[in-house]
């Protein structure tokens, strides 16, 4: 049989959306250009290990994830790790605090999608200089000896960037991806999984058991090139309660329920608490209501609770991207609202005075 090549464009079957495809850089030459020096991957190496130390009970401190929801100014991210610095040093005993260093945003229908998508904030995409400016923020917070968590969103963009990351969180609206979770099974550090966004447990749950097996996918290397990756599985990984559409799980009584079904499944009973989204009805201000009732919950000798996630900035609240980005707020989120850094170092203080050591 012969087959004609002579195609009307009318039965064209590919790239039909498809406008335009641009080379991306590859990890190896961003880690040649950046490279991870001998000191931040001693902080690495080593935060990680703490964080591995708390979730097994062997460290009575509580991990602490702190710091915008979303980076957009690597300047006022800059200004806002080098307090958070001091807030660390300071709480050190008591709290194991790391910046939450966010570069991509999941979206339940459009809007920014992150620094790494969107570097400009003008639509240009310009991702390989997102992923530049994502590698060179984190190398100079390690340089500081600032510690970073981050989300991982795109399962590329961890051959870039996760080095030098100390604790990643898998988000509530892919906690239930098949590709997320065989993500994780190959990353290198501590793994807290959100409950969905209905409040739902058992997904997070399946998502933790998931990606503690080895597993084999498509990926690419460090050249960049597609590969055939295969993992051995996270054994590092813990739930994240963040509220949901039914209600908040931050309470005594749901984190004991909680724990009771992560023990049923064979997992770690221990559980971070996000003072944010569910948990705070969306109301930034309300973030701290849940850590004092978390505090309270330590201060009486909860077994179960082993970290927070707060969401802090320069500024207070959110705002929009303007069409002039000169008329940006310095130092404020543009996309979850935050609680300024006063109120971030009263609360630190609060939540450091509950833990025994």
């Amino acid at each position: 049989m012969v087959y004609s090549t002579d195609f009307n464009m009318a039965d064209q079957t590919s790239d039909l959306h498809i406008v335009e495809t641009r080379p991306l850089l590859a990890p190896l030459s961003l880690h040649r250009d950046l490279p991870l020096d001998k000191s931040s991957a001693e902080l690495v190496s080593k935060t990680r290990h703490r964080i591995q130390s708390i979730l097994k009970g062997e460290d009575s401190r509580l991990l602490v994830i702190v710091g915008p929801c979303s980076v957009h100014d690597m300047n006022a991210a800059k200004d806002y790790a080098n307090q958070l610095l001091l807030l660390r040093k300071r709480f050190f005993e008591k709290l194991e605090i790391v910046m939450r260093v966010y570069f991509e945003k999941p979206r339940t229908t459009t809007g920014w999608k992150g620094l790494i998508n969107d570097p400009h904030l003008d639509g240009s995409y310009d991702m390989n200089t997102g992923l530049r400016r994502a590698r060179s923020l984190l190398l100079h917070l390690a340089h500081l000896g600032l510690p970073t968590a981050t989300e991982l969103l795109d399962p590329v963009v961890p051959q870039y960037i996760a080095d030098l990351i100390s604790w990643t969180a898998i988000g509530a609206r892919t906690t239930e991806s098949q590709t997320h979770r065989e993500m994780a099974s190959g990353l290198s550090m501590p793994i807290g999984y959100k409950n969905g966004t209905d409040g739902s447990i058992s997904i997070a749950i399946n998502a933790m058991k998931a990606a503690s097996k080895p597993h084999h996918f498509l990926g690419i290397n460090r050249e960049g090139n597609a590969s055939i990756i295969s993992t051995t599985g996270n054994p590092d990984g813990h739930l994240v309660l963040r509220g949901g559409s039914h209600g908040t799980n931050y309470d005594s009584e749901s984190v004991s329920q909680v724990a009771k079904e992560l023990s049923n499944s064979g997992s770690i009973e221990k559980v971070m608490i996000d003072c944010s989204h569910g948990n705070s009805n969306k109301d930034f201000r309300k973030q701290g209501d849940v850590l004092r009732e978390v505090a309270s919950q330590v201060s009486n000798g909860s077994p179960h609770v082993m970290g927070v996630m707060i969401e802090s900035h320069l500024v207070e609240g959110n705002q929009k991207i303007p069409k002039d980005l000169s008329n940006l707020v310095y130092g404020q989120s543009i996309t979850d609202a935050c609680i300024d850094l006063h109120s971030t170092e009263q609360l630190l203080e609060e939540l450091a005075g509950a833990v025994a050591v």
